[in-house]
């Protein structure tokens, strides 16, 4: 098992005795104990966070970058974030993240999310680690309502696009114990998930843990990858099969029709 995603579980730290309930507070969504950054993240969650319009975009870009571990110039926040450990996050310049994302880092300090430059999360997407590292490349397109998790590594290439509803990466649960409860039998860590460079992911896609997706590729909307797929490839279905490669020579594009299909 991953011991390091079991100690940052929430139900471990909510049930931690040896913790009062300000210093729970500060571990899980925090990540500091230093009452000066219990104070910054208070006031501005409460009175930046939801503020609304061209005023409450500006006040963000202004205030924001001093919660997290780095931002770069020309950041821009959306409203209503949820940020957990923001100290332990790293957003390159001129990216925006969008309304209602939730960026949320859980593990040691050696650990971290980082997001380049140029990049776009999408509204409602989520962004979570326990216990592990998260790395998106510049120029990566994010679009809403997506859900990506790591308990190992996850590497994000540049200039990949990902659909809306994508779920990458999961907690792979192990449960051949019957006479365990599923949640106390551990996590089986396959390794994490590698998406190349200039990929193309369409909505609705899962990739489990432990995949690697090469450069180029092009996976189909609704398609399930439980296989690792080539540099080149256009792969669809559930699971998700290579129908075709991708041939420079040939000029070869893709359809809509192909990805929808």
């Amino acid at each position: 098992m991953n011991d390091r995603s079991k100690e940052f579980r929430f139900d471990n730290v909510l049930a931690d005795r040896s913790r009062n309930f300000l210093q729970k507070y500060q571990d899980a969504v925090i990540g500091n104990r230093r009452i000066s950054k219990l104070i910054v993240y208070e006031i501005l969650m409460l009175l930046v966070n939801p503020f609304p319009g061209a005023i409450g975009l500006a006040l963000r870009k202004a205030f924001f970058p001093s919660l997290f571990g780095s931002a770069g110039k020309g950041v821009l926040f959306g409203h209503h974030l949820s940020l957990r450990s923001p100290g332990n996050i790293h957003i390159g310049a001129n990216s925006m993240i969008d309304d209602y994302v939730m960026l949320s880092h859980r593990g040691s300090a050696d650990q971290s999310i980082n997001i380049g430059d140029s990049c776009l999360i999408g509204r409602y997407t989520q962004i979570h680690t326990r216990g592990g590292n998260l790395e998106i490349h510049p120029h990566v397109n994010i679009s809403s309502n997506c859900f990506l998790v790591s308990a190992n590594e996850m590497v994000i290439g540049e200039h990949t696009l990902i659909g809306g509803g994508t779920y990458i990466g999961g907690l792979q649960h192990k449960y051949s114990d019957p006479g365990k409860l599923i949640i106390d039998q551990g996590v089986d860590d396959r390794g994490g998930v590698h998406i190349g460079k200039d990929c193309w992911l369409g909505a609705h896609v899962m990739i489990n843990d432990g995949i690697t997706i090469g450069d180029g590729c092009v996976i189909g909307s609704g398609s399930v990858v439980t296989r690792d797929i080539p540099p080149y490839s256009v792969a669809v279905g559930s699971p998700a099969k290579v129908i075709r490669e991708r041939s420079a020579t040939e000029h070869a594009k893709v359809t809509e029709q192909e990805i929808l299909e």
